[in-house]
């Protein structure tokens, strides 16, 4: 995602239910194919972010998205299918055997990729990153970059 075509916004988030709300605003307006890469440090909000796109993109049981850290991937069924993987535990070259590209290749599901900082190279360059920066023990800043075709699918 390089050049001077890159979209760029920042939002700061005052709290979780400020964060549930700005995904659940994104997941609204997603649609299939899209591929999020989310980074960021332990406990920055990228889970949280993910439950709220579940409930835009309204899947069954928002409430039972959880981190794959250990499975992998978890898939849940909604408006648009919903892939959240979590690389967390990998090492760049293992992202390659995960078989995300068969997700987003489909372009029919909706794919949230936690710790996407280890698969950049294999995402698709039409990916809307999205940083997560802890500024306080409630506050986030949220750095969205992407392609422009991401700047009238963010919430404002």
């Amino acid at each position: 995602m390089q050049g001077s075509s890159i979209f760029k916004r920042s939002v700061v988030s005052k709290g979780p239910s400020e964060t549930l709300r700005i995904g659940r605003a994104l997941g609204r307006s997603c649609r299939a194919g899209d591929v999020l890469a989310l980074e960021g440090d332990l406990g920055s909000g990228k889970t949280l972010f993910v439950q709220g796109l579940a409930l835009g993109l309204k899947i069954a049981r928002p409430g039972e998205v959880r981190s794959p850290t250990f499975s992998l991937i978890h898939e849940y069924r909604g408006r648009l299918p919903l892939c959240h993987a979590d690389l967390y535990r990998l090492k760049s070259a293992e992202t390659l055997h995960l078989g995300l590209e068969e997700y987003w290749g489909t372009g029919r599901w909706v794919t949230a990729v936690e710790w996407a900082d280890r698969a950049q190279k294999f995402l698709p360059k039409t990916s809307l990153r999205v940083k997560f920066e802890t500024l306080s023990p409630m506050r986030r800043r949220i750095d969205f970059s992407g392609p422009p075709e991401w700047k009238k699918k963010l919430p404002k």
